[in-house]
């Protein structure tokens, strides 16, 4: 079987059989303290939250540089988007092989040194983002609760299609004067009366969750909340940022 390094130039020749996968590795960083919590995020990942994590902002769960896949899986897939600069092409294949049915796989071994560039380019993904988690995720769903009434719940819930709307029952968080204010109101929706989302202290919420809180970012006040109510990943909630 012929394998690829999707990550740069280079062949790999392999017994194994073809696989439906893309197999990647752990990382370090130079400098070493350069973006510190999306490093310990893309190494610390378990194999469950590889396929679970998809939806976050941080991007593909195993970075494209350490990409192999068999050469038949990457025809399968397709090629990468060169539709310019700012067409996240990593993510954009990334998505289309997880559509596909593709597997993640990471070999707990830091063998690439992923160089920081503090002027590198950055790509605007958010409505790709949101169309793979109504694509993906909320089909399963009947309802669900954003977790997050500040900035980035109400853009996601703006986001989101009419019919994916309609299943937002409520927004949740732990800012008291959100949770006073009682409810938020669509103010550009089109809808006569505009809808008015009720927000919840997130013990008053039900599952399931589609949670827009950035993740090692709190002193783990949020992750503490989130495991007392002992929830499962990918069946009650999902991480996006």
């Amino acid at each position: 079987t012929e394998w690829v390094w999707v990550g740069g130039l280079g062949f790999l020749t392999s017994t194994l059989h073809v696989i439906q996968g893309i197999v990647g590795c752990q990382v370090r960083r130079d400098p070493p303290n350069s973006t510190e919590r999306y490093t310990r995020w893309i190494n610390q990942l378990t194999p469950e939250q590889l396929l679970t994590q998809v939806f976050t902002a941080n991007g593909p769960t195993v970075i494209m540089p350490t990409w192999f896949c068999s050469r038949a899986w990457f025809s399968h897939v397709g090629p990468f988007d060169e539709g310019g600069q700012g067409v996240p092409e990593d993510l954009l294949f990334f998505y289309e092989h997880l559509r596909k049915g593709g597997g993640v796989i990471r070999v707990d071994q830091s063998l690439l040194l992923y160089r920081y560039h503090p002027r590198a380019a950055t790509t605007t993904v958010w409505t790709h983002r949101v169309r793979f988690l109504e694509e993906q995720a909320l089909p399963r769903w009947a309802a669900f609760t954003i977790w997050n009434a500040g900035k980035q719940g109400r853009r996601l819930y703006r986001s989101l299609t009419a019919a994916s709307q309609r299943k937002v029952v409520a927004f949740c968080d732990v800012d008291e004067n959100k949770i006073r204010k009682g409810f938020y109101c669509h103010e550009d929706s089109q809808e006569r009366p505009k809808p008015r989302i009720p927000i919840l202290h997130f013990r008053a919420a039900r599952p399931p969750f589609v949670i827009c809180v950035k993740l090692d970012l709190t002193g783990g006040a949020f992750e503490d909340n989130l495991r007392s109510l002992h929830l499962q990943e990918g069946q009650d909630f999902l991480h996006f940022s």
